[in-house]
């Protein structure tokens, strides 16, 4: 593998509030707002990164198409990574796990923890209605933080997945018993930044083609700043 490399960033505006940080031949990061969906529903067909990003490609005459690798919750922001064919895809989601390095995440949540960091080890599975709870019979899935702020009674963490389940860090830190804010799927009952409070911080990666090691950040809303030990939420 080539030495590590963190690519100049375009930040291209485009529609919907996306964002694109890098692009070559074979690949876009984007940062994704809260609110955009990564990929359409039966209810939203283009208000999605997929449907802005196919757009973008085809107003500027490239024949490759956007193809989704992964995905963040249409209430979660931050760094997310699109290739341009099917093939890349393939190759991206087969080898997920030697690809990827990292992925690290900011998130508020309700309650002040007490330890400084910790890893919750649960397994997770869909329960009746499809929502991801901790199942004795679930897939494994492990979720690292670090206790990085709290006060007036939330904690500011910082996330880092080792696996990358459906709804893994609302899941875990739901069953955890400090439910991320804004989250009332999983429990919350406050909702201070008006937003569910999750942000996809970092991603780093081996290009697929290139094999440079890439790594792109964003930064969350100051919001998510704006609760410690002496001032009132915001």
């Amino acid at each position: 593998m080539k030495q590590n490399s963190t690519p100049k960033t375009s930040n291209r505006k485009l529609s919907f509030g996306l964002t694109i940080l890098y692009e070559d031949r074979d690949i876009i990061v984007v940062d994704k707002p809260a609110g955009l969906l990564s990929i359409a529903t039966a209810a939203e067909k283009q208000k999605t990164a997929y449907w802005v990003l196919s757009e973008y490609l085809r107003k500027k005459g490239e024949k490759r198409r956007a193809a989704v690798v992964h995905r963040l919750d249409r209430d979660t922001s931050g760094v997310m990574l699109f290739v341009k064919s099917e093939q890349l895809k393939r190759i991206m989601m087969n080898n997920w796990n030697e690809l990827v390095t990292e992925r690290k995440y900011i998130t508020l949540v309700e309650g002040e923890i007490p330890e400084a960091e910790g890893t919750i080890d649960r397994p997770l599975g869909e329960d009746a209605r499809g929502k991801m709870v901790v199942k004795e019979n679930g897939a494994p899935s492990v979720t690292h933080w670090k206790c990085v702020g709290k006060g007036k009674g939330f904690s500011l963490l910082e996330i880092e997945l080792e696996t990358g389940r459906r709804n893994q860090i609302r899941a875990h830190f739901a069953w955890f018993g400090f439910p991320v804010t804004g989250d009332t799927k999983y429990g919350a009952r406050k909702n201070p930044l008006n937003r569910l409070a999750l942000h996809a911080e970092t991603l780093k990666f081996y290009h697929p083609v290139t094999k440079r090691l890439m790594e792109f950040s964003s930064a969350p809303e100051k919001r998510f700043f704006a609760y410690n030990q002496t001032d009132e939420p915001a």
